[in-house]
């Protein structure tokens, strides 16, 4: 099954999608797309690191995710990506102008083919006002049109606000 977990910043979608890798009884391998450019950020990845179960495995992908993914999935195998939202924004902010589009394309390709248990883990950001910036305006119009098009994809979508999940698709867990 392959699940998206949407919520807004510390609405609890990260430690949903951990307790669903932990309790689905398959080998976990956790796909991290942050990279730490400042201590806040830093910080905040040590965080998720001290609250991943040690056995674990941990791949860091910042920009290939697709090719990631594919190289990982297995139908013995869980993958849990942490987060697509951090994901687009290092594409956004790639040399490559056009990197985006094809990393996009391709991660949308290989999601149906994948095996094994996917957990995508993207922050909501639609909910708010249009922001006034160029690129943050563009930055909140890929995410919704990738939410959009994965959640066509997956059989299970998920939307936690205050630690509490609601489906959008399919069966809550």
């Amino acid at each position: 099954m392959h699940t998206l977990i949407l919520g807004g910043a510390r609405s609890g979608k990260s430690a949903l999608a951990e307790r669903i890798a932990g309790d689905c009884g398959l080998a976990v391998s956790y796909v991290a797309t942050a990279q730490a450019g400042d201590g806040e950020m830093g910080a905040r990845i040590a965080h998720h690191r001290a609250r991943r179960p040690a056995h674990w495995d941990c791949i860091e992908e910042p920009l290939a995710l697709a090719e990631t993914l594919r190289a990982h999935a297995a139908a013995d195998r869980c993958l849990l990506v942490d987060c697509l939202t951090l994901w687009l924004s290092n594409l956004l902010g790639d040399a490559d102008p056009d990197r985006f589009a094809r990393e996009r394309g391709a991660l949308l390709e290989a999601l149906p083919t994948l095996p094994g248990r996917v957990l995508l883990v993207g922050n909501e950001v639609g909910l708010g006002v249009v922001p006034m910036g160029e690129l943050s305006r563009r930055f909140v119009d890929e995410a919704g049109r990738l939410h959009q098009a994965l959640a066509a994809r997956c059989e299970q979508v998920l939307f936690v606000a205050a630690g509490l999940p609601m489906a959008l698709k399919g069966e809550c867990p």
